[in-house]
């Protein structure tokens, strides 16, 4: 099975080929790198860029205004806020031109902590994103929906956002992408570029088929009746084992959604979960205070509050100015496995 990071190589080779990309471009994304996780090796459109996030996010929307379909990387989140007033700008294209200009741009960026990254590479962008007024943002926690909701982003008229959560590059699906082969070691013998000289180094890609993820579409990843639960990206698959743990343990049946898309969101999926469990948790890595699952949070109680039967709670990281490098700053800054499930099972044991 594929990693997260080949499944989106794989997606961006089939854009490329399939559905009309003509630029892949950032940091270290052309050779010999291709980039720094590996995410754009051997694509014939990449090439690489000064180290300049500004111009690399105005280099996408000029050639979106020439009628190219670009994908830009950024190579960290943490680098994307001195561009903020310009993703302003992009989302707001469409919308003051009426639909005339459409403004199809992908911008692709690690996203969170749990590298040890440190100050500089550890952010967590989603809530900062979900108020950029005209753009989607959509997050995978697995390869298979990296691979369908990048194809999707690059489809979609309207700039999109796709966050790559940095702990979850490197780990395995357990499905496999449409043309993906069964042998996980001839799938790296064919996409992945060898160590040292790679000058005259081609990839065999797979005949991939394609495959979308509706963007704003949630998955249920456990059914259960017991209580509701929403993530999203690295720590989505730590609830979805917590939801197995408790099961085993305590005969508790949690509902995990896995939100996929931060805007435009998928809350149809998550208020029929409130409405048959009573219980509701957030858990995102992001910073306390003004942090996205705050926003979930209050719509929950605006518009259940009589379906609880206890208070609605949220699991998020402290509200600190970063990450420190040392791996005990790390795990006190952002929830741990530990303290998902026992907030999971803290939430099923409350007396109603």
């Amino acid at each position: 099975m594929a990693t997260l990071v080949q499944a989106v190589r794989m997606a961006l080779h089939y854009g490329e080929t399939h559905l009309g990309v003509t630029d892949v471009f950032g940091e270290d994304v052309g050779a010999p790198l291709g980039g720094v996780f590996t995410a754009t090796q051997g694509l014939k459109t990449a090439w690489n860029t000064p180290l300049d996030e500004r111009g690399i996010l105005g280099c996408a929307m000029g050639i979106a205004y020439a009628g190219g379909k670009p994908v830009c990387e950024i190579q960290f989140c943490d680098y994307a806020f001195n561009t903020i007033d310009l993703m302003k700008v992009a989302g707001n294209q469409r919308w003051a031109g009426a639909g005339n200009f459409d403004m199809p741009i992908v911008m692709m960026t690690p996203n969170g902590a749990g590298i040890r990254g440190s100050l500089y590479h550890s952010h967590s962008f989603e809530s900062w994103a979900s108020r950029l007024t005209g753009w989607k943002i959509v997050t995978p926690s697995n390869p298979l929906d990296a691979y369908g909701l990048m194809l999707s982003a690059i489809a979609d008229p309207n700039p999109v956002m796709v966050l790559l959560p940095k702990a979850l590059l490197r780990a395995k699906g357990d499905q496999l992408l449409p043309g993906e082969p069964a042998d996980y070691d001839e799938l790296c013998r064919m996409i992945d570029a060898p160590v040292g000289d790679r000058s005259a180094w081609e990839p065999q890609w797979p005949d991939l088929g394609p495959h979308f993820v509706p963007i704003g579409k949630a998955a249920v990843v456990r059914e259960g009746h017991t209580a509701t639960v929403v993530s999203y990206g690295r720590l989505l698959p730590e609830c979805a084992r917590a939801a197995d743990e408790l099961r085993t343990d305590f005969g508790y049946t949690f509902e995990v959604i896995d939100l996929r898309s931060i805007f435009p969101y998928d809350w149809d999926t998550v208020s029929r979960s409130i409405a048959k469990t009573g219980r509701l948790l957030i858990v995102n890595e992001d910073t306390e205070v003004t942090n996205f699952g705050e926003h979930l949070l209050r719509r929950a109680v605006e518009d259940h509050f009589y379906d609880f039967l206890v208070k609605p709670t949220l699991l998020m990281g402290k509200h600190v100015p970063g990450i420190g490098l040392n791996q005990v700053y790390e795990t006190n800054t952002v929830p741990q496995y530990d303290q998902i499930r026992d907030a999971m099972r803290d939430l099923a044991a409350d007396v109603a």
